[in-house]
């Protein structure tokens, strides 16, 4: 852990270093580039002043490839997409050095000096960051193909084609570092030649202890893509694993365009995604969702207020709801409302409720129309609770029914629930777990495509709701 641990530490330190002395090189250059003399002489002051500037340039240049996710997956680089990537977030990073800093730079006279500046910058950090990122990225390569870094690696199936897989693996896996400890059997029979090649540390049921006492960081799924009840049972049971999962492809989903193969010579296989957005998506998606929370619930307290008094007039009872909800990695939380029904009214066990629901209150029935009902719900978003946009949380109540019938509900664990979500626009409230069941497949589409596009959109398309009144 401790080598992984520096091989990370050593692509930043990289970055920095090749930041720092881009900027350095930049400084000197353009004296040349902007100015009309043939030379320039250093002060204590200018020293001080360029040693202070090249630092924080330096960390603005990793903080935005940290953003941007390089530096996740470090020991699965490829050289030449680390170039192609590299190329994009150089130009990026360019652009926006350029004009925080550059744009008003003394000496620019003409466009045509803005554009020598900005090209040269440009080309020097490209290049110098090129030269050392290949280097780092050569040198950890280098230790994964001689297993000095490896990750335990199970095989899921125990026909032949899992046999071939494994061969496969052995021939190409050294390339990603896997190393194979073992395979869990599928069905009545087991390869013959498997059974010697590998052990069987436990049966597929078994997949999530497995997973802790052997450590393994890789699941590969090696049976018939046509048998979707066993890949999906399987893929229950791993739900919330840590370890990285492929699936073997079939002929159509390679002409989908669904199979990627990131080196040349590796086995084709699907993977389960990890990471639902990029770095910079979920740190933009979280600071907007305790900006705009915040900011809602400084200039909607007359709202808040006029509701309160009205839930106080509407019927006896407090003016708040709590309730236990599951959230994100299926840790509960209280979820806050304004308490739409009468008091007690679930005192016969918990319930969905319906149109013509008699414990909703005549005010408490407006509010679900108008969502108003959802409102105190922003503090659970400045808590951490919650989204802006997210599947809807549920009791665990009916999870456990959901889950009988649907057992990839659990997917929806994934990520933080919503005040508002896709399925909630899109089939509105269930009355029923079938309902539920059938809402599922729009926070499945969801996750999927999450994007800070899509959560627009289904903010936007959650005013419309609440300007027309098609709420419950």
């Amino acid at each position: 852990m401790l080598l992984r641990r520096i091989q990370y530490l050593k692509l930043v330190a990289a970055d920095f270093g090749a930041a720092l002395l881009a900027w350095v090189a930049f400084f000197l250059l353009r004296k040349y580039l902007l100015s009309e003399t043939t030379g320039y002489r250093f002060s204590e002051g200018v020293l001080i002043y360029l040693s202070g500037a090249a630092v924080l340039v330096a960390s603005f240049w990793t903080t935005l490839y940290a953003l941007l996710g390089e530096y996740r997956d470090i020991f699965r680089k490829s050289r030449l997409s680390e170039l192609i990537r590299l190329a994009r977030a150089a130009l990026l990073g360019t652009l926006i050095i350029f004009f925080a800093l550059l744009l008003d730079d003394q000496g620019v006279s003409n466009y045509h000096a803005y554009y020598k500046t900005f090209t040269a910058y440009y080309v020097l950090h490209f290049s110098i960051t090129a030269v050392l990122r290949i280097w780092a990225v050569s040198s950890v390569q280098h230790l994964v193909r001689r297993g000095v870094i490896s990750f335990p690696t199970l095989l899921v199936g125990s026909n032949r084609l899992a046999l071939s897989t494994y061969q496969d693996l052995q021939r190409t896996g050294r390339h990603l570092g896997l190393r194979l400890v073992g395979f869990t059997p599928i069905g009545p029979t087991t390869d013959a030649g498997l059974a010697q090649a590998l052990p069987v540390p436990g049966a597929y049921q078994q997949l999530p202890a497995l997973i802790r006492s052997l450590a393994i960081e890789q699941i590969i799924i090696a049976i018939e893509p046509s048998e979707h009840l066993r890949i999906q049972e399987i893929l229950t049971l791993l739900e919330g694993s840590p370890a990285r999962i492929s699936i073997l492809p079939d002929l159509y989903q390679m002409l989908l365009g669904s199979v990627k193969v990131n080196h040349l010579f590796g086995t084709p296989l699907i993977e389960i995604k990890q990471d639902l957005l990029p770095v910079w998506q979920q740190v933009l998606k979280r600071a907007l969702d305790v900006g705009v929370s915040l900011l809602f619930m400084i200039l909607a307290w007359p709202v808040y207020l006029f509701t309160a008094l009205m839930v106080r007039l509407s019927s006896p009872g407090p003016i708040f709801y709590r309730q236990a909800r599951v959230g994100k990695n299926a840790v509960p939380f209280a979820i806050i409302k304004f308490r739409s029904m009468y008091l007690n009214a679930e005192q016969l066990g918990p319930a969905l409720s319906s149109d013509h629901d008699p414990r909703i209150t005549p005010w408490g029935r407006f509010m679900r129309k108008v969502r108003l009902d959802e409102f105190p719900q922003f503090w659970n978003v400045l808590k951490g609770d919650m989204s802006l946009v997210g599947p809807r949380p549920e009791r665990q109540f009916f999870i456990d029914q959901i889950v009988q019938i649907a057992p990839h509900y659990r997917h929806l664990h994934r990520v933080r629930p919503g005040i508002t979500s896709l399925g909630q626009v899109k089939y509105g409230y269930a009355e029923t777990v079938a309902q539920m069941v059938e809402r599922l497949k729009f926070d499945i589409l969801y996750i999927e495509n999450m994007s800070l596009a899509m959560d627009f959109r289904v903010l936007l398309y959650t005013l419309k709701i609440i300007v027309e009144g098609r709420g419950k």
